[in-house]
């Protein structure tokens, strides 16, 4: 039988044909240097797809949903899923082992509790309180002292949450007494109450009466008795990309991103 090498001419390049098509698909799977690995940089490492899971404090619903969509136009390929709570709820997921990249609580006492959970925070904004009221404000509520009103049905965000702990935390220093017909598990549930009028009024911050729009009327508590709510956020340490979580997190202080939250009604940090 004659050899491959002694075939006639014809068939020698048949059988050449053959060859370089069955070796084509394992050039192509060649990286650029010729080592037979996998290209894992140039255009194709720049343009991976990345997800995103933050988990954040109730308040930031809104803002976030714009300032996710603004990341995402900055950064092709990047998705980000957004979960919102109040403060305690999202911590107990991140200490409970819920899959997430970045946490954002509204004050630093939550993000403590995450302790070794989530990597070093920095502060991206700040907000203040307000007295939510029905539109037109029927009731006349004009400061914190009309809230200790008998007839007047108050509504404040649970002790646990918070826009809770800064609501207690203002009432008491003007030792003034409030009887809430309820207690709600975050900021933007107690707006609720009052937009759908199960409330004549609610503590909640400036951000949230600025979202609500007409739906509620807006009266602002002086500084002096107010009190200061800060936003920390942190990449979490069981990220499944702490590069991206990371890069998220700096944005966040940037002045695309502040101006953002100023928009929304939340002060620089």
């Amino acid at each position: 039988m004659p050899s491959l090498f002694s075939a006639r001419p014809g068939r020698r390049a048949l059988i050449a044909a053959v060859t370089a098509g069955l070796l084509l698909p394992l050039a192509a799977c060649s990286g650029s240097d010729g080592s037979g690995k996998a290209d894992g940089g140039g255009s194709a490492g720049k343009n991976r797809s990345t997800k995103l899971t933050v988990l954040a404090a109730a308040s930031l619903t809104d803002v976030f949903k714009t300032a996710g969509s603004a990341y995402e136009k900055a950064h092709p390929g990047t998705k980000i899923t957004f979960s919102f709570a109040g403060s305690q709820e999202l911590v107990a997921q991140v200490t409970q082992g819920s899959p997430a990249d970045v946490l954002v609580t509204a004050d630093t006492a939550s993000m403590e509790k995450a302790g070794a959970d989530a990597g070093t925070p920095t502060v991206i904004a700040k907000n203040r309180l307000v007295i939510a009221t029905a539109p037109g404000n029927p009731h006349h509520v004009a400061a914190l002292k009309d809230l200790a009103d008998p007839k007047l049905k108050v509504v404040l965000a649970a002790p646990e949450v918070p826009a809770g702990k800064y609501s207690r935390k203002i009432l008491d220093a003007q030792k003034i007494t409030v009887k809430p017909v309820s207690l709600e598990p975050s900021v933007r549930a107690a707006l609720s109450k009052v937009e759908l009028g199960e409330a004549d009024a609610g503590l909640v911050y400036k951000s949230d009466a600025l979202s609500a729009g007409d739906k509620v009327g807006s009266v602002a508590i002086p500084d002096a008795q107010n009190a200061v709510a800060t936003y920390p956020a942190a990449a979490l340490k069981d990220s499944h990309d702490a590069e991206a979580a990371a890069a998220f997190v700096t944005w966040l202080s940037t002045p695309e991103a502040q101006k953002i939250l100023r928009d929304a009604g939340f002060q620089q940090p």
